[in-house]
């Protein structure tokens, strides 16, 4: 039960997290930490690992069920295999979107597991991350004029693709690397958020399809239980969450979420520091 009470918790996080610019991944590390959802044999870290990837696919099947009716349109006949239709350019620009991340992650997978997939460096990948979208948000918001996914150009999908690359620094969050990639490029707020969750759906199949083709001993039926779990309450969860962020950017800067992320990397890092905490 108490495994199944922690998957319970990370699947809110989760869904709460995944599509915010304040990186699902970094808080699914520290929330692991601080409610010792860690494993001490090779089995049950590579079980944990594995889980934390794997519940991020619910709240994935829930930008499926929001833009049901747009993925359904862009993969019909004459918009997928027509080079003028929207769903042929759709698509070529999230492949395109996608390879440079999925380049680099598989090169670098181990070192970044290794040395970036602790509280501490998320701590710091929460601020620098802030940082950046204070700076490019201030620069681009106002100016860029591509408001609808249809238009995106292919270098528009390679910027994107070229600053998703920052979110496998666990923190940085893969939402506000690839917004930022569109700021960049020149495309509004809502139409890089919107961009970013479809972006997302290649992506974190390919990861979970990564970490499950990775764990080489079989799961017991708690560890089962607990994954369906985690699975079902971020997709619940992050149907809510998508909407109402959708509905905010169209209305307010990002602003505030880096000054949260700032204050939470800050108030790690003072609390690791002073000993208070152990990350």
């Amino acid at each position: 039960m108490l495994l199944i009470l922690k998957a319970i918790i990370i699947g809110i996080v989760e869904g709460i997290t995944e599509f915010l610019p304040v990186s699902s991944t970094g808080h699914l590390i520290l929330v692991s930490h601080f409610i010792g959802f860690e494993g001490v044999s090779v089995a049950e870290k590579a079980y944990i690992d594995m889980f934390l990837v794997v519940i991020q696919l619910g709240a994935i099947l829930a930008i499926v069920v929001l833009f049901w009716n747009k993925i359904v349109d862009s993969i019909k006949p004459k918009n997928l295999f027509n080079i003028r239709g929207y769903g042929f350019r759709l698509w070529l620009n999230i492949l395109i979107a996608f390879i440079p991340a999925a380049i680099i992650g598989l090169l670098f997978n181990k070192r970044i597991e290794a040395s970036l997939m602790y509280p501490k460096p998320v701590a710091y990948a929460l601020i620098v991350g802030a940082v950046l979208m204070i700076i490019l948000e201030n620069k681009y918001r106002k100016i860029n004029t591509t408001s609808r996914i249809e238009d995106i150009s292919i270098k528009q999908a390679l910027s994107i693709g070229i600053f998703q690359c920052l979110s496998l620094w666990p923190g940085m969050s893969r939402s506000a690397s690839t917004i930022m990639g569109g700021w960049i490029g020149g495309l509004t707020t809502a139409a890089a958020a919107e961009f970013s969750f479809f972006l997302a759906i290649p992506t974190m199949v390919a990861a979970s399809g990564f970490e499950l083709l990775k764990l080489r001993t079989p799961m017991n039926e708690v560890q089962s239980i607990a994954l369906v779990v985690g699975f079902v309450v971020s997709f619940l969860v992050a149907l809510v969450v998508v909407e109402k962020f959708i509905n905010f950017l169209k209305k307010k800067p990002m602003r505030i979420f880096a000054i949260y992320r700032i204050c939470i990397g800050s108030i790690l890092l003072i609390l690791a520091f002073s000993k208070v905490i152990t990350l």
